[in-house]
């Protein structure tokens, strides 16, 4: 598995995460209240005496374990995922499942593109099929709530990553081809942490930076991006042959 590009379309699909997670892990924060009685930024960057200092410590320790919990989700259910597909692959000696599968991972990244420009919202319809699972998850929220200590946090970031989002179900797509448990878990921690920049910035600059990025040229930009990585590996999956450099681009790279 190639990595680097995972981590990367994570970082520009993280754009998305901005509108649907940012928010709420703004609300999260206030697991650590300042005195007087308000909530804490998610990492507060106010520059004071011991006591801020003290709260800064802690709304940090609070949403490491938060997205800690989150990506552990993701690696989990990229290891479930590139453990049976390995297996049906292994044990079916089915070669036309892997190329069926080429084809539909690199189709997906090219419908995250999209998503991402708001040029196609199909994925939408996959993340409302996805909530199915999330409404039988939805009652384990409300114990972690509020957010005030590090394991509640690290709890209800294990609950988070299986909210229904098409980016997250379009990597683990990526992650079934990985051939293995192992190498699915990777593929998913490395989109995991493409998005953790994003998500550290939220409680760091909230509701501005969210903003700007939802703004329809940054959404444009990180899209093409993603949309670019799919095209390119349906290039090397149609060509089937090596392409050298080209192929550290490519998030499906056949053996």
């Amino acid at each position: 598995m190639n990595l680097l590009p995972v981590l990367i379309a994570g970082l520009a699909g993280s754009v998305h995460c901005a509108g649907m997670c940012g928010g709420i892990v703004g609300a999260f924060s206030v697991g650590a209240p300042r005195s007087g009685g308000a909530s804490a930024r998610v990492i507060p960057i106010a520059q004071a005496g011991a006591g801020t200092m003290a709260i800064a410590a802690s709304a940090s320790a609070h949403v490491v374990a938060y997205n800690a919990g989150r990506i552990g989700s993701y690696m989990l259910a990229g290891a479930v995922a590139g453990g049976l597909a390995g297996s049906v692959a292994s044990l079916a000696r089915l070669s036309a499942f892997q190329q069926a599968g080429y084809w539909m991972a690199n189709l997906m990244l090219i419908a995250m593109g999209l998503y991402l420009m708001d040029a196609w919202r199909g994925l939408a319809r996959v993340e409302a099929a996805g909530g199915v699972l999330w409404r039988r998850l939805q009652p384990l929220v409300k114990p972690l709530l509020p957010m005030d200590t590090p394991l509640k946090a690290l709890a209800l970031g294990g609950l988070w990553g299986w909210v229904p989002c098409g980016m997250v179900y379009s990597m683990l797509l990526t992650a079934m081809l990985s051939g293995s448990a192992l190498d699915g878990a990777l593929a998913m921690g490395a989109f995991g942490l493409g998005t953790l920049p994003m998500l550290l910035a939220m409680g760091m600059a909230g509701a501005k930076l969210r903003q700007y990025l939802q703004q329809q040229a940054v959404r444009v930009a990180c899209g093409l991006l993603v949309l670019g990585f799919g095209l390119l590996g349906m290039a090397r999956t149609a060509s089937g042959s090596q392409h050298g450099w080209l192929d550290i681009l490519c998030l499906t790279v056949q053996p």
